[in-house]
């Protein structure tokens, strides 16, 4: 570079006419990582750009379409009227996101971050009551979505599966919308059948988040994976543009796969390995999805050994046996379970290991093995912690708010742990 990095990336801010928020959104990094990218080179944080970044934002001023792509855009307003479905401020499927929204809702989960590791408390929803409405059996996603709307400052009231629920005795899913949101401020629901969250939305004007609808799609999980993905690359040095993404198990059934790689395909020539057991193959429509959204790569797989080679994310899925009619399992064999021997053998030190959770850790499962539990690699619990901050920056996005939460904290009265977890690796403190 003829000139220093500094004057390198304020010029293209000036060109794009971008702040630094919307710039780092932009390419795809840290606002924290962009501030040390910044500063003179004699100051001691600073910290020089990848060369990666360096050619991507060459690109992007040396062309004029991509200047004006990637310059202010005309898109503005508040985020919850731009990622709207049918008008209404409701999340049901990634497809409402764009790479820029997405990211904006990042930065206001990132903001949620001192509330979730609980450090600050917030009140912003306080009188606002939320309805778990779960049709279908669920702890993590369940207590999680409640737990941020707590966090909040909100109220929950929950129900959970069909026995005693009003549409066990007959209650269209229109009425029994309709009635709930006149008890509740905003919805969740989770749902055996594929559409049947839709059809809730439909009824109402009310926030209704999509809590998983049978085999279609789980937004709010692949939000809180892509997330994680993000935070871990940054950790480690790393950009999501050009990584290798591994997906193994149930692809098939498994919602999360289908929502996650939906929204990865938002970035810039990855590769996706697609690695299943025969007869549980990603669905044809979803892959030719992704493969026209952008130059990435996708290749698929029945031998794990063969797929994970390199990759960058190792995405593990359990099989989702509830779904299935007469399918048999005679191909997910002990091959398919993803070990640490297995890690070592085909992947770097630095690569991540993830899985939506719960996995089945029973003999025989074939699932996301246990041996992997205190290799820092295994990024399960990081991930399920995520859920809180991404949660939350969804409610308040959906409900208004989220440009009142930084200035309504205040510090916490009770004395929270420096770890979660008693083995949580240094990085997964809530510092």
């Amino acid at each position: 570079m003829a000139v220093s990095q500094q004057v390198f990336l304020r010029d293209a801010m000036r060109r794009l006419n971008l702040t630094r928020d919307i710039f780092a959104a932009r390419i795809g990094v840290k606002r924290r990582a962009l501030d040390t990218w910044l500063l003179p080179e004699a100051s001691q944080e600073f910290r020089g750009m990848p060369e990666v970044v360096q050619r991507f934002v060459t690109e992007i001023v040396e062309n004029e379409l991509l200047l004006a792509k990637y310059a202010q855009s005309a898109q503005s307003g508040p985020l919850r009227d731009r990622i709207a479905t049918n008008g209404k401020h409701q999340l049901l499927s990634v497809e409402q996101f764009t790479r820029e929204s997405v990211e904006e809702l990042f930065s206001v989960a990132d903001i949620m971050q001192p509330i979730a590791r609980r450090q600050k408390v917030s009140r912003v929803l306080e009188g606002a009551v939320l309805g778990n409405l779960f049709f279908e059996a669920s702890t993590r996603t369940r207590v999680s979505f409640g737990a941020a709307f707590c966090r909040l400052g909100g109220s929950v009231c929950d129900t959970t599966g069909f026995t005693f629920s009003s549409m066990a005795k007959g209650e269209s899913i229109y009425d029994t919308s309709r009635v709930m949101s006149g008890y509740v401020d905003a919805m969740v629901i989770r749902h055996p059948e594929q559409g049947s969250v839709a059809e809730f939305a439909r009824a109402t004007n009310i926030p209704v988040v999509n809590g998983g609808d049978g085999a279609g799609e789980h937004p709010s999980q692949a939000l809180l994976d892509l997330y994680t993905i993000l935070t871990e690359f940054s950790r480690l040095g790393k950009l999501l543009d050009g990584a290798h993404i591994a997906v193994t198990g149930d692809l098939k059934y498994g919602r999360t796969v289908h929502s996650l790689v939906k929204l990865l395909a938002l970035y810039r020539g990855l590769k996706f390995t697609l690695i299943s057991p025969p007869g549980l193959e990603m669905p044809a429509e979803i892959i030719e999805q992704i493969a026209r959204q952008g130059k990435h790569v996708i290749e698929q797989y029945h031998s794990l050994e063969e797929g994970l080679k390199d990759a960058d994310v190792i995405y593990a899925t359990r099989v989702q046996k509830e779904r299935f009619s007469d399918e048999q399992l005679e191909g997910y064999t002990a091959d398919f379970q993803v070990s640490k021997e297995v890690v070592d053998r085909c992947c770097a030190p630095d690569a991540i290991v993830l899985h939506p959770l719960p996995r089945d850790s029973r003999e025989g499962a074939h699932d996301l093995s246990t041996d992997l539990n205190h290799d820092p690699r295994l990024g399960i619990f990081r991930q399920a912690d995520n859920g809180i901050p991404v949660r939350m920056a969804i409610f308040a996005v959906l409900l208004g708010v989220e440009n009142l939460v930084q200035h309504s904290m205040r510090d916490v009265t009770w004395s929270p742990p420096s770890h979660i977890g008693p083995e949580d690796a240094v990085f997964h403190g809530m510092y």
